[in-house]
């Protein structure tokens, strides 16, 4: 249970594994694969933006010969999916299952819609952002879009590339063909569509960070560490150090905190020890009693 006078977090109450996770993960890969299938069709496809995976490719594609994109994400998709099973094994086939059906599907079924910019640019940019929204929820539910992704962990897994690698190899390759059959300019544009949709999957998947971890390096520890478990509510680290000056056993407090509690924090140190030296930093992602579970 969550501290007293704490405020409970939707995960608090999810198991990792059971029928309402299930239920909730279902949801963000559905509303996912829609929301990336929208930004496709509304930004990415009508300017001819292909940044990366087998979307990048159905525009390629779509522009060359008017084949419609739903028809040729699902004509790569499948064989895709199929190689995935065999080389990656039946858990990661199905956890890319129904994204693999459902983004092309969402892809045929909003076509049509009027663009709201011309500007390619602004295409890139919200393309990016849609797309990354899309993917960060399909991934936070625990699935996949298949794709190019697929194909990147095959050749993380025969190679001995790490899969960094291999996606960075699979999308350039995407970016880099676009720029031969659309112009150099499209390829460019895309790349800034790739940055952008990398950027807002992280900050879906981890989070806007709102939490600090603080290491305070002090004489009166046991000081601080009576303020800070009893006033300001939150629990600590002792880590055993060695000063590189002096040679002398220190120790170092470990704390993370909300945005929030950093002010308080820092008022608890500069009265108890105001010489304490205080490093505080982002924390991506916290785990655990008090913070979020892991899911």
């Amino acid at each position: 249970m969550p501290p007293k006078g704490r405020k409970r977090r939707l995960n608090d109450y999810l198991p990792v594994n059971g029928p309402t996770r299930y239920i909730l993960d279902t949801f963000m890969i559905v509303i996912g694969s829609f929301i990336t299938a929208f930004a496709f069709n509304l930004f990415l496809l009508p300017a001819h933006i292909a940044s990366g995976g087998v979307s990048g490719i159905s525009i390629i594609v779509n522009y060359i010969f008017g084949v419609n994109p739903a028809y040729v994400q699902w004509a790569l998709n499948i064989p895709l999916f199929v190689a995935g099973w065999w080389l990656l094994g039946r858990d990661y086939a199905i956890r890319s299952l129904m994204g693999t059906i459902l983004l092309p599907l969402f892809v045929l079924f909003t076509q049509g819609w009027s663009a709201p910019t011309a500007d390619p640019l602004l295409a890139s940019l919200y393309g990016g952002i849609g797309v990354g929204l899309g993917l960060g929820l399909v991934f936070r539910g625990r699935g996949s879009t298949g794709g190019l992704s697929t194909l990147a962990q095959i050749v993380q897994k025969y190679s001995g590339l790490n899969l960094a690698t291999c996606v960075v190899l699979m999308d350039g390759t995407v970016i880099t063909l676009a720029g031969f059959l659309l112009s150099w300019e499209k390829a460019l544009y895309a790349l800034i569509g790739l940055y952008i949709t990398g950027k807002i999957i992280d900050a879906v998947e981890l989070g806007f960070s709102y939490t600090k971890v603080a290491y305070i390096i002090a004489d009166k520890t046991d000081e601080l560490s009576e303020a800070v478990l009893h006033h300001l509510d939150r629990g600590l680290t002792k880590l055993e150090a060695k000063g590189g000056y002096t040679g002398d056993d220190r120790t170092v407090l470990m704390v993370v905190v909300n945005q929030s509690e950093v002010t308080r924090l820092k008022t608890i140190v500069q009265m108890i020890e105001p010489s304490a030296f205080v490093i505080i930093s982002n924390a991506h992602e916290v785990l655990g009693k008090g913070f979020k579970r892991q899911t």
